[in-house]
């Protein structure tokens, strides 16, 4: 067979998103094209890929075969490649990054210009949300998160950890007075996060539940960088992530609160990567270079 690897991997795209357009408006190409394509490799192969019908796509047997031969075939091609050109000039090409809002924020962006200067050849792509990623569908290299993922398909590298503590503006503490006590926050607008209830339970020191504070909130939001711009304005005080906030308490724009009260824990910082994918160098320089910088944040 004279396989063209570009058909094959907008096979496998066409695979993963379900629709010929789908994949077209991710190259941002006419879905003739894309038509086109599939049509070429159909013929190489000599057998159909694809039923076609009113409700859509499925793959034929041959075709789900092709997909998994294809992955590989693209993966090694990728990784010979990325050697290859690592070898020659170091990390470069095209990093596809996940990410929540407040990490892209406050570790991400101010970490990159240092990661660019060390690697000039590298480029990030980032997708700045709080959802889980799909990284096989979505494209993902990397996906920064704070929870190890249970999947045979991922790779997880622990590259930091962070603690929690309560935060708040000095401007709100000169408007409403800063508490001594845990007991002193019944008289205070507190922050709460609507998407995660866990992060409204504030432990006391010590791991003591039954003293646990669970927050209903004066202020409810379902994003986290929300939750610390809330702070940041003087709304309230709420429990935000020390690795997050430890520049804007050295700037004084935020003052950390009752500390020896509640329990920080520490909550490690994993880099999420497809198995087939961790090897790469553009991917390792990416690991090894955040790793490094959020120690040097500690």
């Amino acid at each position: 067979m004279q396989l063209q690897l570009d058909d094959v991997a907008l096979f496998t795209r066409i695979a993963k998103l379900g629709t010929l357009s789908a994949a077209a408006r991710e190259r941002n190409v006419p879905v003739s094209q894309v038509t086109r394509a599939l049509t070429r490799l159909e013929a190489a192969c000599g057998v159909r890929l694809l039923h076609r019908t009113t409700h859509g796509l499925s793959l034929t047997d041959e075709g789900d075969t092709l997909l998994s031969y294809g992955q590989r075939l693209l993966e090694t091609t990728a990784e010979l490649d990325s050697e290859l050109s690592g070898k020659l000039s170091g990390p470069s090409g095209w990093v596809r990054v996940s990410v929540s809002p407040l990490l892209a924020e406050c570790v991400i962006a101010p970490s990159l210009q240092g990661l660019y200067d060390r690697y000039p050849a590298l480029h990030l792509d980032i997708n700045a949300d709080d959802r889980v990623a799909d990284m096989a569908r979505d494209g993902i290299d990397i996906a920064i998160r704070t929870g190890s993922p249970n999947s045979d398909t991922l790779v997880a590298r622990k590259i930091g950890e962070h603690g929690r503590s309560l935060y708040a503006a000095p401007a709100y503490l000169a408007r409403c007075g800063t508490p001594q006590h845990p007991d002193d926050l019944n008289r205070h607008h507190l922050i709460a996060n609507s998407a995660s209830p866990s992060l409204n339970r504030w432990t006391r020191a010590g791991g003591i539940t039954t003293a646990a504070l669970t927050v209903p909130g004066h202020t409810r939001t379902d994003n986290t960088a929300v939750v610390l711009s809330l702070v940041r304005h003087g709304v309230g005080i709420a429990r935000l992530n020390d690795l997050m906030a430890a520049p804007m308490v050295r700037s004084g724009e935020l003052v950390p609160l009752l500390q020896t009260h509640f329990d920080g824990g520490r909550v490690p910082i994993f880099a999420v990567m497809l198995q087939e994918r961790h090897r790469l160098p553009k991917i390792r320089a990416c690991i090894d270079y955040w790793a490094e910088w959020i120690a040097g944040m500690s």
